[in-house]
């Protein structure tokens, strides 16, 4: 199991500190959090990029966009950290029940979602994800579960959908279909279509906002249908648990 992702920590650090203090400028950020300019000024760029901060002039100070100034994401008690570390010992006692490899996912943006944390067994073989990556915020099993926990209107969905490149073919109204299955039963299934080979199971959280998601991956062809919608249920039990503030024995 692998530590938290420093760059991640340390963007979360600055949009709190905009919730907190207001607009400020490079020089303030770097001096509040110990950061080189070059480090805080590629943060600060990446943030902007991604529709969390922008520029206020006069003064060159930054300040969180409209979308974000309320974001509960933000709040030491429901931030990303604080729910990351609570979802590490259960992910790793998931994975290593199950044989999958699990991942903590957040949106970052209107488009995009990222890994915050993950999670594998020690089995000979067995799938692993990258650190820190990203994917459309539509995108896989994740992209599915969170749509539904959200409970997105069609325009929506199909915003989320219309960017995501599939690897096998799948039209909007067999997503939109999977989006309402996901919402029925807790947690989405993805058999190939984002990854070919793979079978994802997830299951979304919409509060905190903006938003987060639990992934289960495992080889194909590995378990049969029975065997997948139980590991589907078992993540929809670890999100409940995650989601009440961590059960002890959630992932037995």
């Amino acid at each position: 199991m692998t530590g938290p992702v420093r760059s991640v920590s340390v963007a979360f650090a600055i949009l709190r500190l905009l919730a907190d203090a207001g607009p400020l400028t490079l020089s303030d950020i770097g001096r509040s959090l110990g950061l080189s300019p070059s480090s805080c000024l590629n943060l600060l760029k990446t943030l902007a990029g991604e529709g969390a901060i922008e520029r206020a002039e006069p003064g060159k100070r930054y300040r969180l966009t409209a979308a974000w100034q309320t974001a509960e994401v933000l709040r030491d008690n429901g931030g990303a950290a604080a729910l990351a570390e609570r979802a590490r010992p259960l992910m790793l006692r998931f994975a290593q029940r199950s044989e999958a490899a699990v991942g903590l996912w957040a949106a970052v943006s209107r488009d995009r979602m990222q890994l915050l944390a993950h999670a594998e067994s020690d089995a000979g073989m067995r799938l692993r994800l990258a650190d820190e990556q990203r994917q459309p915020l539509g995108g896989g099993a994740a992209g599915r579960a969170l749509a539904a926990a959200q409970g997105v209107d069609a325009r929506e969905l199909a915003r989320r959908f219309a960017p995501v490149r599939w690897q096998a073919a799948l039209d909007f109204d067999t997503y939109a279909a999977q989006v309402r299955e996901a919402a029925a039963k807790g947690f989405a299934i993805d058999e190939g279509f984002a990854h070919r080979g793979v079978v994802t199971v997830a299951a979304g959280l919409a509060e905190p906002r903006p938003g987060f998601c639990l992934s289960a991956s495992i080889v194909a062809g590995s378990r049969s249908a029975a065997e997948i919608e139980a590991l589907g249920d078992g993540l929809r039990q670890l999100r409940d648990a995650l989601g009440a503030g961590g059960v002890a024995d959630a992932g037995r």
